[in-house]
């Protein structure tokens, strides 16, 4: 029984709500984990309690027992309104505190030394296009890996984002993203592709589209070959982009479109780094030593 719920509602959640496949598949993920927590009990008689007892079970981060809230108040909310249930078992449960993290991100001279790649073989020019793009655009590592040929004017120099709920957004390329992307596309793809097709703009060893994953790959061993000791992912290079535009004097909102963000909010994260950043630097002043 507890298995064709969650179906019905994984289903809802792929056609109906069109969640992404990385959103879905953490929902599939976190109630497959509740599911088989109480195997033997049916899900539509859990107490308030039991519920609690799953997520303090595990020695799990406060972050992630608040996601596991999320997607089963989820779950038991879509049985609420489908009339399968009467109340929601999970509504007196409140979200655990979490503590605010600021992002990691490079300095101006780390993203130099990322970018200081002399390349020689088709994958070191592709390697530097997508680095390049990414730096220039802030874009989501799902944004750059299905980024497609027709995206990018080069005239205009800008790309057009297709981000999440497929919101198109354009975002400028300054001139080495350009010219990066211009030198691996026009002389350079073509031998990736091994004589296949692809609209795609960055083509792995096969032929085919890069993946997420495969991008996480060559960042760790680029950043490792040049002496990067950061704990880097690909959204430390979107966050080093919108820190450094802050730092340098662009407006907040104008950060908010090139990242796509839905609501300010989100974006109001980078004024705390550069506040952060304020204070650290107030240290240098002269007088600070004196008692």
């Amino acid at each position: 029984m507890n298995n064709d719920y969650i179906n019905k509602y994984l289903d809802y959640l792929k056609y109906e709500r069109k969640l992404s496949n990385n959103t879905y598949e953490s929902y599939y993920y976190n109630l497959d984990k509740f599911n088989n927590f109480f195997a033997k009990r049916d899900l539509l008689t859990l107490s308030t309690d039991d519920i609690r007892n799953f997520l303090y079970d595990e020695n799990i981060s406060a972050k992630t027992r608040a996601h596991y809230l999320t997607v089963i108040n989820s779950f038991y909310t879509y049985l609420l309104e489908n009339k399968i249930i009467d109340k929601i078992p999970t509504s007196t449960i409140k979200l655990p505190k979490l503590a605010k993290k600021l992002p990691e991100f490079l300095t101006i001279e780390e993203v130099d030394k990322l970018l200081n790649i002399n390349p020689t073989k088709p994958i070191d020019y592709r390697n530097v296009a997508m680095l390049e793009t990414l730096y220039a655009t802030g874009l989501r590592v799902s944004e750059l890996v299905n980024l497609e040929i027709s995206n990018i004017d080069f005239d205009e120099c800008i790309v057009r984002v297709f981000g999440k709920g497929s919101k198109e957004r354009i975002v400028p390329i300054n001139d080495s993203a350009r010219n990066a992307l211009n030198t691996y596309i026009n002389e350079y793809r073509d031998y990736l592709l091994k004589d296949k097709n692809s609209s795609f703009v960055f083509i792995n060893n096969l032929g085919s589209k890069i993946t997420r994953q495969g991008f996480f790959k060559i960042l760790k061993k680029i950043c490792r070959e040049n002496g990067i000791e950061k704990h880097v992912s690909p959204h430390t290079l979107r966050h080093s982009f919108a820190t450094h535009l802050l730092n340098n004097g662009a407006d907040l909102r104008v950060i908010q479109e090139l990242l796509g963000h839905s609501n300010i909010t989100t974006t109001e994260i980078y004024s705390h780094i550069s506040n952060t950043k304020v204070h650290d630097d107030y240290s240098f002043h002269p007088r600070n030593d004196q008692e």
